[in-house]
């Protein structure tokens, strides 16, 4: 695997996208606004960057970050991901996105609904309760001893360990937190969102990221409650 496309390159994209050319990979990138309005990020990550339009970028890549407001997900190209991984880095805010009643209801998870549009692609949850500031300061090779961790949750066993690969090249354990359906347990609202990078800091976004071992991530997941 050596190229790693993203639909979206906003803060969460584009930290990814940083992590991923220093991990040695190629990356293609687009967004909602064109591929002229990423040529500053492009000329910032190098020769193994370029941008392209949604479906370019989806036919582009081995595995496929989707990072789009929920309320866009259905704008997501279809065809060109068949069969791929597709990392799902995304949150339900109402305010941002628009009321979902299955989702309010509990009935099934963003991540469900994205491999519902995705039906031939295998989606992987990942991404989505970590600080775009913090993801880009947390990176540890492999076996430091303040190496994090991240939760990852899918329902197809060879595109979950293809995101654990990922992760480890980019610098972060995995911690298996089970299916999509079970994606809800490090959303916004439980122990695992946020402030888990960041010491417990209440307001999460002030820390500059604090290590978080994969026990801690563990035990967090564990204490979701709905």
């Amino acid at each position: 695997m050596t190229t790693v496309a993203f639909i979206g390159s906003g803060h969460i994209g584009g930290t990814l996208a940083r992590l991923a050319v220093a991990a040695g990979y190629d990356v293609v990138l687009s967004n909602s606004r064109g591929p002229e309005t990423l040529q500053e990020l492009v000329g910032e990550l190098g020769p193994k960057a370029r941008a392209a339009t949604a479906a370019e970028a989806a036919a582009a890549g081995d595995l496929v970050v989707v990072s789009v407001p929920l309320g866009a997900y259905r704008k997501v190209p279809v065809e060109p991901l068949a069969g791929k991984t597709v990392i799902d880095t995304n949150n339900y805010y109402p305010d941002r996105d628009g009321v979902f009643p299955e989702l309010d209801a509990a009935s099934t998870t963003s991540s469900e609904l994205l491999q519902e549009h995705l039906p031939t692609s295998k989606v992987v949850k990942v991404f989505n309760n970590i600080y775009f500031v913090h993801l880009r300061a947390l990176p540890r090779p492999p076996g430091a001893a303040d190496r994090s961790a991240l939760a990852v949750a899918g329902d197809d066993a060879d595109a979950k360990a293809a995101v654990t690969t990922f992760l480890d090249r980019i610098g972060y354990d995995a911690v298996d937190a089970g299916t999509l359906a079970d994606g809800w347990r490090y959303q916004p609202g439980t122990p695992a969102y946020g402030g888990l990078y960041a010491g417990e800091t209440e307001n999460f976004w002030e820390s500059p990221g604090v290590p978080t071992a994969a026990a801690t991530v563990q035990a967090k997941l564990d204490a979701a409650q709905r």
